[in-house]
């Protein structure tokens, strides 16, 4: 009976990638073309058809963010020291680890690749990608909007030879631009000097990042060969780089196209069919309903990252009000099983301002950018038509940025952080923490001197003998934060009620106290997250929480129980308190 299930399989993977391909190239014979794919990603023809809606990942799944040379040592390749530090400090804590992007490279720290097929010597090579995939899910950056000027397609580009001349995206000056939507404030547009003449290659982030063209099937081709050779490295996650960008379309905005969409659900389609419990997860740092659709009809996305939650979060932290917060929690779509969302607050990357827009007004943003410019942060810009420029995004150390309030500095910043972070660990979705949130890492001004890129400021690299001993002094500030983010991840890593997918209810106890219930999926564990996000004692009677007065209530970050349920909470500072009916040990 197994080989009319296999040709089942295949004849609906062909049926299923003939049809993404119908939309993406009307003009091909989709037919040989989805065989050509399918050939590429499954050459032995065993492939299974992917079960609809199934979630894998449960409440265990927490993932580090780093940059392969994070941490550096004289005696080792930092793939190397990477892996030692995570194992040694991170087993119990996360189960996956973001690697950014590990290949050759011209700029912007990796996003600018040179040679998706190799490992950057720098770092190490495959065998310790390898290494590291062993031992943690693996996650790697897809950045396939742009390729690095200093590639050798694109050096085929300027000499004019094939396949690289008509691997890039090229416009004229003449042609209607003006609706573009841009991330960066450099021109769209870079003459390159070719012999069939000057050519205008579209660089949407920079003229060393060069637009690839979709339009051209046969670069397509080239693409699914590097998935699948991610794949098998061990890559069990790809994101999605700068996704919302990849077609352009003079005359439109050149963002989230249609044709974009289907080629998301392309790649979702040619990896699940191979590989049935890989994610893909697309990085659309844009505005919170287009950053939505990415979930598609669960069928592109596995898991959007919640662009919006860090700004929301981050302000609700400077003013002690999470107004803004609750209003977009309880506007936000549980996500069907199948899909689910990334939280995070820091990344390599600034707290963007995109996704915030429509949720805070304009003066509101601009008191938060002149306070993370007061605690020493850098802020990017981006161009609008007709030249105007506005604030993109805030680079700063996330920890920096819980020096104080609107008020200014406080002696509250490391219980300002970790409530911040207790809120996304207890929020529906899988967790994402960057490496310098670990530890407590602060602004590097310095890296921003040298390298002149705002981003460097939370980019900051550790000798990891210096780093071990600060981690082993109490009294240091990244001892503090490294010890109150593990104890946080290692309880929810146990409590069912914190699986992505289980239920989420906002609460209403007042602007300075951010409270959700969640509940497991099998309807035995609730926890009430309650958080003061003031720098004042709040007070919140039990009563008001809905308890259920059979059962045993304990708060699970201090083991506190709770027997009389007319009692109120006192909470002190930045305190927060998971309120549990049963306390998980496994």
């Amino acid at each position: 009976m197994s080989e009319p299930v296999e040709h089942s399989a295949v004849s609906e993977y062909q049926f299923l990638v003939e049809n993404h391909l119908k939309v993406i190239y009307p003009e091909i014979d989709q037919s040989a073309f989805a065989r050509e794919l399918i050939q590429i990603m499954c050459p032995d023809g065993n492939c299974q058809t992917p079960r609809t809606h199934q979630n894998h990942w449960d409440q265990k799944n927490v993932v580090m963010i780093t940059y392969g040379d994070s941490l550096l040592t004289e005696d080792q390749l930092p793939l190397e020291t990477l892996l030692q530090f995570s194992e040694e400090f991170l087993k119990e804590t996360i189960d996956g680890i973001h690697i950014l992007p590990f290949f050759p490279y011209s700029s912007d720290d990796g996003f600018s690749i040179i040679d998706y097929h190799q490992v950057n010597p720098r770092l190490g090579d495959w065998t310790h990608i390898n290494a590291i995939a062993n031992q943690f899910q693996l996650m790697s950056d897809l950045v396939i909007n742009h390729c690095s000027s200093q590639s050798e397609w694109f050096q085929q580009f300027r000499r004019g030879e094939a396949p690289g001349k008509d691997y890039f995206f090229c416009a004229t000056p003449e042609e209607n631009l003006s609706e573009v939507v841009r991330p960066r404030t450099n021109e769209l547009l870079c003459p390159i000097e070719t012999p069939e003449g000057t050519r205008y290659v579209w660089c949407t982030f920079s003229p060393d990042q060069v637009d690839l063209n979709f339009a051209n099937p046969e670069l397509l081709r080239e693409l699914v060969k590097i998935i699948k050779l991610y794949l098998d490295q061990g890559v069990k996650i790809f994101r999605l780089d700068a996704i919302a960008f990849i077609w352009k379309v003079a005359g439109t905005s050149c963002l989230s196209l249609p044709e974009t969409h289907e080629i998301v659900r392309l790649f979702r389609t040619l990896i699940q069919f191979v590989a049935p419990t890989a994610m893909i997860i697309t990085e659309t740092n844009i505005p919170n309903r287009e950053n939505l659709a990415y979930f598609g009809n669960s069928n592109e996305a596995h898991a959007i990252y919640n662009f919006s939650l860090p700004p929301l979060l981050v302000n609700a932290m400077l003013c002690g009000s999470c107004q803004h917060l609750k209003t977009w929690m309880m506007s936000m779509p549980p996500a069907l099983h199948g899909t689910t969302y990334l939280n995070f607050i820091a990344s390599h990357d600034g707290i963007g301002l995109r996704p915030a827009e429509g949720l805070m007004s304009e003066e509101e943003i601009g008191s938060m950018v002149a306070t993370m410019e007061q605690f020493g942060g850098r802020i990017s810009m981006r161009s609008l038509a007709g030249g105007v420029k506005r604030p993109y995004e805030i680079n700063i150390s996330l920890i920096d940025a819980m020096k104080g309030t609107l008020d200014g500095e406080d002696e509250w910043q490391v219980e300002r952080f970790l409530c911040a972070h207790a809120i996304m660990f207890a929020l529906e979705g899988i967790p994402a923490v960057y490496i310098h949130s670990f530890l407590g890492t602060l602004n590097d001004q310095a890296a921003v001197t040298e390298t002149g890129q705002n981003r460097s400021i939370n980019r900051h690299r550790w000798d990891y003998h210096k780093l071990a001993l600060a981690l082993a002094d109490d009294t240091s500030i990244h001892a503090q934060v490294f010890q109150g983010m593990c104890h946080l991840l290692k309880v929810r890593r146990r409590q069912p009620a914190f699986h992505p997918n289980a239920t989420q209810f906002t609460l209403h106890l007042g602007d300075s106290v951010f409270a959700f219930w969640r509940q497991s999926m099998d309807r035995q564990q609730s926890i009430f997250a309650i958080n003061n996000i003031s720098n004042q004692e709040q007070i919140v009677p039990l009563s008001e929480i809905n308890l259920i007065g059979t059962d045993n209530w304990t708060d699970l970050i201090s083991g506190e129980l709770y027997s009389d349920l007319r009692a109120e909470l006192v909470l002190k500072p930045y305190q927060v308190i998971w309120l549990t009916n049963r306390w998980s040990h496994d």
